[in-house]
């Protein structure tokens, strides 16, 4: 642990679970305990914004730096600080997740005064293009607070911002904070102006009444005050520590150079945030569904995943136990062609025999919006509105961080029956969110339930050593 210096030491023979809280020395110092995303329309500085507050570029694949656009989700860590001494808002700072817990403050005058570590919070950069929405709802599944992202010098409000915006109402996320970006590029009086069309933009939704922070990302004027309010309005979620550990997989890669020796293989990589529990180094756990495939009948058949845990890490922070928030890469002992390119992820990682069932087939409580949000269109009224459920039809359903193809077969009212393209470990009672195709693009439609489903048989798990 030693090239992690000036962080809290975690020792897994003194470590007591039910003590853990949040805010723990030993777990704020390496690890991030609060999810916030940043939404907004495509091109408004998201990324930019989070570049500002973590000093991460969360754009990391090649066809994202070529176009310039975040397409996966985005991760970056931050740990925010406050000098005492100083006024505010000069007072927070923020740097990246590596920084030693109590740093001297840089203002002249003050560089003997050691600064307080408050938040370590984790950012999930949404994407903001329209065929990218599966990705953002995916994101929306794990986030504490959002960040809301409007450009100030484009009229308010934007397709993707008005579609993001309905998402986050429908993941009932009510901690969010507007960030009004790119202030530099405009007028004072322009800068009022859109102030009150994003006011009128947001009422009646959940941002009503949330706070509007000028900010240029860029030039990283006011980022000390969106620190500020990041402390003060997005309070510390419940965690529950004491459950059997549960993690919804969001990455999965395997980091392994083409031509590697055989001796120095790495097992496969899985990313996602803990939803409860505390996973440990050592730990042995299951995936689930795992691998999938078909039967002589045709019928779905899962076998689950059983690995051990080898490494636990948050960036580039070396950790010994995790706990629910922030982002965690998980090494382990599997073969990592089993988690190379994403393949994992929607799936469900835990403790061996705690998991829930898997679904091939789901009936799920919904509720349609009246219109398509976010569709610029010329045509009729007609054609924004969001038409019936017909059966027969492929919808997308965004359960967890999982998307897949779903087929109506029952509609009654505001229940649906619907088969699942892939196999779903899920909860009775988890949320899901409904797109349909509408001009070659996914489009939300509405938001649901689930109530019953049919099951698969899982095989029971082998002995392990």
């Amino acid at each position: 642990m030693s090239k992690n210096k000036g962080l809290a030491e975690q020792d897994l023979s003194k470590l007591d679970v039910a003590q853990l809280h949040p805010l723990s020395p030993e777990v704020i110092s390496r690890q991030a305990t609060i999810n916030i995303g940043t939404i907004g329309h495509v091109a408004h500085g998201k990324s930019t914004i989070v570049k500002a507050v973590s000093g991460v570029h969360t754009v990391k694949f090649k066809s994202e730096l070529e176009r310039n656009i975040t397409i996966k989700l985005g991760y970056a860590n931050a740990k925010i600080y406050k000098c005492e001494k100083c006024p505010r808002p000069v007072a927070y700072k923020s740097f990246g997740s590596g920084k030693e817990d109590s740093p001297t403050c840089d203002v002249s005058g003050h560089e003997m005064c050691k600064m307080k570590l408050l938040r370590h919070v984790s950012f999930v950069d949404c994407p903001g293009h329209d065929i990218l929405m599966a990705t953002m709802l995916n994101g929306a599944a794990i986030m504490d607070g959002a960040l809301l992202i409007i450009a100030a010098n484009e009229t308010c409000p934007q397709p993707q911002t008005a579609e993001h915006l309905a998402s986050v109402d429908m993941m009932h996320l009510k901690d969010i904070i507007i960030i009004q970006n790119k202030i530099d590029l405009i007028q004072e009086n322009e800068a009022r102006r859109q102030h009150e069309d994003i006011q009128r933009f947001i009422t009646n939704t959940n941002a009503e009444g949330a706070p509007i922070v000028p900010v240029s990302a860029q030039l990283k004027y006011n980022i000390d005050v969106l620190c500020e309010y990041i402390v003060k309005k997005i309070p510390i979620p419940e965690r529950d520590f004491v459950s059997p550990p549960r993690m919804i997989v969001i990455r999965s890669f395997d980091v392994n150079k083409p031509g590697s020796d055989y001796n120095d293989m790495k097992g496969g990589v899985a990313g996602g945030s803990i939803l409860q529990g505390v996973l440990k180094v050592g730990h042995i756990i299951e995936i689930r569904p795992g691998i999938t495939s078909k039967d002589e009948h045709g019928d779905t058949k899962c076998t689950p995943i059983y690995t051990r845990i080898t490494s636990l890490y948050a960036e580039q922070n070396e950790l010994q136990f995790a706990v629910p928030g922030g982002l965690i890469g998980i090494g382990t002992s599997m073969d990592p062609t089993l988690t190379r390119g994403d393949r994992l992820v929607g799936q469900v990682l835990g403790e061996i025999g705690t998991l829930p069932d898997v679904y091939v087939e789901l009936e799920v409580s919904f509720q349609l919006l009246t219109r398509l949000i976010g569709v610029k269109t010329k045509e009729t009224e007609r054609q924004m509105r969001v038409s019936k459920l017909i059966k027969g039809e492929v919808l997308m359903l965004n359960i967890g961080s999982m998307s897949t193809g779903a087929t109506v077969i029952g509609v009654r009212k505001d229940m649906m029956k619907v088969k699942l393209t892939l196999p779903v470990c899920t909860n009775i009672g988890e949320k899901v969110a409904i797109s349909r195709r509408v001009d070659r693009h996914w489009r939300l439609i509405g938001r649901g339930q689930i109530e019953a489903g049919t099951t698969i048989p899982i095989p029971p798990p082998p002995s392990l050593p």
